[in-house]
């Protein structure tokens, strides 16, 4: 994890940190600091100075001993989130997606060979993988990722593919390399993707890309289904068009945020006035 910079501006620590924050997750809350070292590939004295650190700056608390992350944390990813401007346009279009379709819907964006979730309005129901913003899947076993990667040139989707999936779970043995490009050309051409179970039993899920002013699709949106509740022909001819129609009304409002007149005004200095 640390130690693998090699720019002249590359600064380690800053990395060795970044390594400490991304060693907790959903199976691992609470860690000691033992546990935290040996996550990140770091000596234990290392470890220590970095989590009291964070803890200085609030990102990390200790109990009992052990260390765990703080809510403050979220603010690193709703950072990026809000500076894109897709979360306040694309909240109430899930919104009303969901009540139409009463299954949870998200949005994602591409994050090497993973998808990363940015935005989701949830139903109670019980499916296979707990999804959170932030969340990391395999780009080539979700209907988003699929949509995403499909929008990429030829060297563009070599490239991705390449890259190790950082999202802990088994590869997806369905299908050969070629018959994923067969796919992907497929999707191109007809605007959106299906998963049927690829990334877990029971997990269905169609998606549609979402498009910045320019036109270049730059997130996903789908609808997720359990399988044994819903079939494909329902999430195909009941869900799919609702869908379309939502990601096409973000996107158009997106473009229109994107688009807007920006002025900094530069704040009076009420000492000299």
């Amino acid at each position: 994890m640390a130690g693998r910079g090699a720019g002249p501006d590359f600064v380690e620590s800053l990395a060795r940190g970044l390594d400490v924050l991304a060693c907790f997750d959903v199976d691992h809350r609470t860690m000691s600091l033992t546990e935290v070292a040996a996550a990140a590939g770091l000596a234990r004295p290392t470890a220590r100075r970095l989590l009291l650190t964070l803890e200085e700056l609030g990102f990390v608390r200790t109990t009992g001993g052990a260390f765990q992350l703080t809510p403050k944390v979220l603010t690193l990813g709703m950072a990026y989130v809000g500076s894109l401007g897709l979360w306040d346009i694309a909240k109430p279009h899930l919104e009303t997606l969901v009540a139409r379709t009463g299954e949870s819907s998200s949005m994602a964006q591409l994050d090497g060979s993973d998808i990363v979730y940015v935005a989701r309005v949830s139903v109670p129901k019980l499916i296979a993988l707990r999804v959170d913003i932030g969340t990391r899947f395999p780009a080539a076993q979700t209907s988003q990722g699929k949509v995403l990667l499909s929008a990429l040139s030829a060297a563009e989707l070599a490239d991705v593919l390449a890259q190790p999936s950082r999202a802990g779970l088994p590869p997806y043995i369905g299908r050969t390399p070629d018959q994923l490009r067969d796919e992907l050309t497929e999707i191109r051409a007809r605007g959106w993707a299906l998963a049927d179970e690829e990334l877990a039993p029971g997990v269905r899920s169609v998606a549609a890309p979402v498009r910045d002013g320019t036109g270049t699709v730059r997130a996903a949106m789908n609808v997720t289904v359990h399988a044994a509740e819903t079939s494909v022909d329902t999430l195909l001819h009941d869900h799919l068009p609702l869908l379309l129609r939502t990601a096409g009304d973000v996107s158009a409002e997106w473009a229109l945020w994107q688009s807007r007149p920006h002025v900094e005004v530069e704040q009076r200095d009420e000492t000299t006035a």
